[in-house]
């Protein structure tokens, strides 16, 4: 820590986390634990932060957002914060982003229904379905994920932000399988009920021109089988985050690749699993990476 030199712009955490979208708890981890934020002192005893601290945070989100650890994310960011930032980046400093996301999550973690779908039609408004999931919403839920975790969201607070989130995804995708690209069938696997993941994978896969068919959570084998037989789709994409939930999986999806293509998603994908595709953690990159053609 060190002292405010004359010239320099400071912000207390308070306008931190405005700008950024990260709550002061999680900035004061993340400063804590990985030395992230190296904020000076002013005369009366505060910690100010400088425009610095404040890329590194972007720039933790953007690594986050990778599905970086948080220790590796941290890392990743210090290292780069004498770079110029990414378009990533940038895209994700936009003022009217910052606003939304800190509206956002005001509003979600005060249970503000009403608040939270204006937040959301705002920034749907303003910016493309990439964009708000990237920069936006799967930032947050990695966040609330931290804060759930360390005590400082309740797990009504993280229930409520869920299905509302959840809620607002799946309308969106009402016809995403429309038209007459190819096909994506998409399921979680059996025992799996976390889905908002695959959910943002398939809007962003969509905006691709797939069409995409979702099975949802907890999606047994059976049920896979007998849609893939209906529809012959051009990928199959099984998530879950926990490893334990796909591993026995293995020899079922590599005699389904000998039929079209296999792919797995999520934190559980966070390893090859027998030559079984994995997708990288950001559904948005994992999207992208797919391409426009199967």
């Amino acid at each position: 820590m060190h002292a405010v030199s004359p010239g320099e712009a400071f912000l207390r955490i308070g306008e931190l986390s405005r700008r950024t979208g990260v709550a002061p708890e999680l900035l004061r981890a993340w400063e804590r634990r990985y030395g992230l934020l190296r904020p000076a002192r002013s005369d009366g005893g505060f910690r100010l932060y400088s425009e610095a601290d404040e890329q590194r945070v972007t720039l933790m989100q953007a690594q986050l957002k990778r599905g970086l650890a948080a220790a590796e994310a941290a890392r990743h960011a210090s290292e780069r914060s004498d770079e110029s930032p990414s378009e990533a980046v940038r895209e994700h400093a936009r003022p009217e982003l910052y606003a939304g996301a800190a509206q956002l999550r005001v509003t979600l973690d005060s249970f503000d229904e009403t608040g939270a779908q204006t937040a959301l039609d705002d920034l749907f408004g303003a910016f493309t379905i990439e964009t708000v999931l990237g920069s936006v919403i799967l930032p947050f839920l990695v966040d609330l994920g931290e804060r759930w975790s360390t005590g400082d969201a309740t797990v009504a607070q993280e229930h409520f932000a869920s299905q509302l989130i959840r809620g607002r995804l799946l309308g969106i995708g009402r016809g995403w399988d429309g038209g007459n690209g190819p096909r994506a069938l998409l399921a979680c696997a059996p025992g799996e009920l976390h889905d908002l993941g695959l959910i943002a994978f398939g809007l962003a896969l969509n905006r691709r021109g797939w069409r995409i068919t979702f099975l949802g959570p907890d999606t047994p084998v059976e049920s896979l089988t007998e849609t893939v037989d209906r529809l012959a789709p051009d990928l199959v994409v099984v998530s879950a985050i926990a490893r334990k939930r796909l591993t026995p999986l293995v020899p079922f999806l590599k005699e389904l690749s000998r039929r079209t293509r296999v792919a797995v998603a999520g934190a559980g994908a966070a390893t090859e699993l027998d030559g079984i595709r994995r997708l990288e953690a950001d559904p948005v990159s994992a999207a992208a990476a797919v391409g426009e053609r199967p």
